[in-house]
């Protein structure tokens, strides 16, 4: 009996200090992470709504930890072909991947994906909300949203509109507009919205439905002109641009949103380091003074309320595409 007892007490011992050490482990890792730098694969090109919030949040990282934050872009496909790299990434928390709306309209859009948002990844933060804006080329005959739409029904399927690829927001958000005002126009791919943006500059495009997050700054320069925000109120940031709701189109609501996701498998320990640190940035003045220069808010929901969102978005993506015949162009 005595052996016995010596036994089952060496045994508990033995469990106890495997927890301890477990439990120092996780600590361990929760608390160095970050060692090295993080890779966040950005699935556009540079310079589109992506990357108009991917890069200040580099920037701050950076300062924050000490590490380098890699931006690596992947673009093509509608941001599938990132999606697809990132889900197959090491689950060690130092590649994560930063996609939007556009990934949750993907699985309606393309049915033979290689990965499934909802379960190859692990959400983690919705990092912005943006309303879409529709854009012009400044040398467009129309000073509002009213003349451009009488341009538009004079002219059927004589004007085009870009956007960032098959399936994403700004195609959809076209789709929309094309069913509310009963109106046709062409849709022009592209591998983001970068280069759907410079082609719209340079007067090679008509018209683009993007977020604001990308449109800004050229907004401010003048290389493009801003006829209407979606939703039912103007933009701080914009307010001189009307809202849908005001020129006649009181259901056209597109929001752009993005966000942070780390590839299935990585550590709940390594999960609440990553989220407690984008939290920070997220909520400190430098990002926040970005965020609104950009007409844009900070998510600010936690890892499971992020999750049902993109659940919910997926949904009612799929609602959409259905009822407005969208297809891969």
């Amino acid at each position: 009996m005595t052996d016995l007892r010596i036994q089952r007490r060496g045994v508990l011992l033995g469990a106890a200090a495997a927890g301890l050490g477990l439990a120092s482990s996780n600590s361990w890792a929760q608390s160095t992470w970050p060692s090295k730098p993080v890779t966040v694969v950005v699935p556009f090109p540079a310079g589109g709504g992506t990357d108009a919030f991917a890069r200040p949040l580099a920037a701050q990282f950076s300062k924050s930890t000490g590490k380098t934050l890699v931006i690596d872009n992947r673009g093509g496909a509608g941001g599938t072909l990132g999606a697809s790299i990132a889900s197959k990434a090491a689950p060690d928390g130092y590649t994560l991947f930063m996609g939007a709306v556009h990934h949750a309209i993907a699985p309606a859009m393309y049915p033979k994906l290689d990965y499934d948002i909802e379960k190859d990844f692990i959400p983690l933060a919705l990092l912005a909300n943006v309303p879409q804006v529709l854009v012009v080329n400044p040398k467009t005959p129309s000073t509002n949203f009213k003349q451009f739409l009488d341009y538009i029904k004079r002219n059927p399927a004589k004007l085009n509109y870009g956007s960032a690829g098959a399936g994403t927001s700004h195609h959809l958000a076209g789709e929309l507009f094309k069913q509310q005002t009963g109106t046709f126009i062409t849709h022009i791919p592209y591998r983001g919205a970068g280069p759907a943006l410079q082609d719209l500059i340079g007067g090679n495009v008509d018209m683009m439905f993007d977020g604001l997050g990308s449109s800004a700054n050229h907004i401010k320069s003048g290389r493009i002109k801003a006829l209407m925000v979606s939703g039912a109120k103007r933009n701080p940031a914009f307010p001189e641009v009307p809202c849908a709701s005001e020129v006649g189109l009181p259901d056209y609501t597109v929001t752009t949103w993005y966000g942070l996701w780390a590839p299935k498998g990585t550590a709940a320990d390594v999960q609440a380091r990553i989220v407690d640190e984008i939290k920070r940035l997220g909520t400190a003045d430098e990002l926040k003074a970005v965020w609104a220069s950009n007409g844009a808010d900070y998510g600010g929901m936690t890892q499971q309320q992020f999750g049902a969102f993109v659940s919910s978005e997926v949904k009612r993506w799929a609602a959409v595409v259905k009822a407005s015949g969208a297809k891969l162009d």
